[in-house]
């Protein structure tokens, strides 16, 4: 059977996880397809996802359709919720992109749209909810144009407008003489972009137009749209069929060597990917990274949930395992013989923080171990003790993504747990450097000697990067030695001198050094390199920086000068103004309690949207 592993993404409230629900029932998966609103839906299985009817988990449910096995992926939508997404696009062959018919491209959809540009994975489009009021294929279409720069090639024509919609017309296959101009179209910016439908522009057939739309999605060179109501049940049909004839299929041997990939732990379970060869239940693995072995006791095809027991997972396969101990996301399992290290998604940096606090000493106990746990199934989760104040400190990238947290901690552990208010992830960056700062590591303590020395340059680099340049000319610091400061250079960001935050956006050159015959070390050097930055960030000028992020805040025309006053008292700078939203940069500490403040001074009809826009000088 051909397969297709595919993952639904949009800004929240664009209607992935009603368009999972109703691909389900199509396809025979279900026998009836569930609401969000009524919280029995396949995918948000979880009780935080069914009390706050949003998406957290991203979840994988299997279905057929014409002699396709199609693995699916329901992705949060919610900015804070971004890391299950890029983790879930890391595994994934192709994506539908869900756009809601009235709103467009909103914040979060351009979010996941670049993460899936990093990844190289092919998209189709679909433009839900044209039932809605206000709903405007054409519109929608020319923002996915214009915000994601990307080439849109309209391959349906919708029926009828906003409560008059009833279905949409196919422009590929035998389309009907009502819509040869559209088809006409079609063909034409078809036939610019690929040779071969170009040689038959004065006739292109339908085989022809299809497999180029299918070369220009697989090579990222054009996205297909498709329109619809997923809640109505229209287009979803359609829909599939694309899935099918331009999304593409996995590559791997089945016969090769085995190369898994690991994306997701959960209660338990690890979830995997198989690229290259055959994983069988009761099999060794190898996990070249951390060098060890891992079982794997059970091999299960999962539907949320559910999970069905399976005896082997081959290349394209993606399905759960029982038995592995401590492989994470980003693990890599293949075989000690042949072992491989697959590119492992990037977690994002945490933004907020809460302390967090157990109410009995015995729950102080069990508390680090709790928190170990939760943050083994969610890498965007950090947990550190605050050196001033000796408060166990959980950070990750939104108030709400901390509240989830937090509750799931409570629900599976029975801790009684307290936390504090939030408070944001701060960064110190040079605004000006240090010339040919010198330092010398010497110990000596009865035994072995350590001897390094090593001269440093640290210059403002902009943004929130590092580098580590080696100017050193003569071999006077061996190549290794070399490393050895870098990695002690990159130990010493962890803490700056104005309040101990991670140091972000300079350049470190070594400029010069020297060494011991018998007492200079790879050790020492290191040792150099972290004490020697640390010194030249004292010696240099350093500023605190704040996360910001872009808010969109939509609301009545009577209602903006109340918005816009508001923004500028939370230190919010106004980039687009119009009729009824506002776009502005605010520092993510003024966000906290947004959502409540804006219901007041809009009388409840104030929305927003938010995203991280990076960080800027503190206040």
């Amino acid at each position: 059977m051909n397969v297709r592993n595919i993952g639904i993404l949009a800004h929240v409230d664009a209607g992935k996880t009603t368009l999972t629900e109703r691909i389900l029932f199509t396809t025979g998966a279900t026998y009836k397809s569930g609401r969000v609103d009524d919280g029995n839906t396949v995918t948000d299985f979880d009780p935080q996802e069914r009390d706050r009817g949003i998406t957290i988990f991203a979840a994988a449910v299997s279905c057929d359709w014409n002699d396709h096995r199609l693995n699916l992926i329901d992705t949060p939508g919610h900015v804070d919720f971004s890391d299950e997404v890029e983790r879930s696009l890391r595994v994934l062959d192709g994506a539908v992109a869900v756009f809601d018919g009235v709103a467009g491209v909103e914040p979060q959809s351009e979010a996941v749209w670049r993460k899936a540009d990093h990844y190289q994975v092919p998209r189709i489009a679909f433009v839900n909810k044209l039932d809605r009021a206000g709903a405007d294929l054409d519109a929608a279409v020319a923002s996915i144009r214009d915000k994601l720069d990307v080439t849109p090639l309209v391959v349906q024509v919708p029926v009828g407008r906003e409560g008059g919609f009833s279905g949409v017309i196919d422009l590929v296959d035998q389309p009907p003489p009502t819509v040869a101009a559209a088809r006409r179209l079609l063909e034409e910016e078809v036939a610019s972009r690929h040779p071969g439908a170009l040689e038959e522009l004065d006739d292109m057939s339908d085989a022809t137009l299809r497999s180029a739309l299918r070369d220009l999605t697989s090579k990222g060179e054009a996205v297909v749209v498709l329109c619809g109501s997923a809640y109505r049940d229209i287009g979803v049909e359609q829909l599939l069929d694309a899935v099918v004839d331009y999304l593409p299929a996995p590559t791997g041997d089945p016969g090769g060597d085995l190369a898994a990939l690991v994306f997701k732990r959960r209660e338990r379970l690890t979830y995997l990917r198989v690229y290259d060869g055959t994983m069988t239940k009761g099999d060794t693995v190898w996990d070249a990274g951390a060098g060890r072995t891992e079982r794997i006791s059970r091999i299960l095809r999962v539907q949320a949930d559910r999970h069905t027991d399976i005896d082997r997972a081959v290349a394209g396969d993606i399905v759960a395992v029982a038995g592995v101990k401590a492989a994470k996301a980003g693990t890599t399992l293949s075989t000690r013989q042949h072992p491989v290290l697959l590119e492992a998604p990037q977690a994002a940096e945490p933004l907020v923080s809460v302390a967090v606090e157990a109410r009995t000493r015995a729950e102080a106990q069990r508390l680090p171990g709790a928190l170990a746990a939760l943050v083994e199934e969610d890498p965007s989760l950090t947990v550190r003790t605050d050196a001033e104040t000796g408060q166990t400190l959980l950070s990750g990238l939104g108030e709400l993504h901390l509240e989830v947290a937090v509750e799931k901690l409570r629900q599976a552990t029975g801790l009684a747990v307290t936390t504090g208010a939030p408070q944001v992830a701060f960064r110190e960056t040079v605004v000006a450097g240090v010339t040919g700062l010198v330092y010398r590591h010497v110990k000596q303590d009865g035994g072995a000697g350590q001897f390094a020395h090593v001269v440093l340059d640290v210059e403002p680099l902009g943004g929130t990067g590092f580098e580590f340049v080696s100017a050193v000319t003569g071999g006077r610091v061996p190549a290794e030695y070399v490393r050895a400061v870098e990695a002690g250079c990159r130990e010493a960001l962890a803490g700056g001198p104005l309040g101990g935050h991670p140091v972000v956006g300079l350049r470190v050159t070594l400029t010069d050094g020297q060494t011991h015959v018998k007492d200079s070390s790879e050790m020492a050097f290191r040792a150099a390199g972290r004490f020697g930055l640390r010194a030249a960030l004292r010696a240099a000028t350093l500023e605190l920086l704040e996360p910001v992020a872009e808010v969109t805040v939509s609301a009545p025309t009577d209602a903006l000068g109340a918005v816009l006053g508001d923004l500028a008292a939370r230190r919010g700078q106004v980039t687009d103004s119009g009729v009824r939203a506002v776009t502005a940069i605010v520092p993510l500490a003024e966000l906290f309690g947004y959502a409540t403040r804006l219901r007041s001074r809009t009388h409840g009809r104030g929305t927003f949207t938010s995203r991280p826009a990076g960080y800027r000088p503190a206040a």
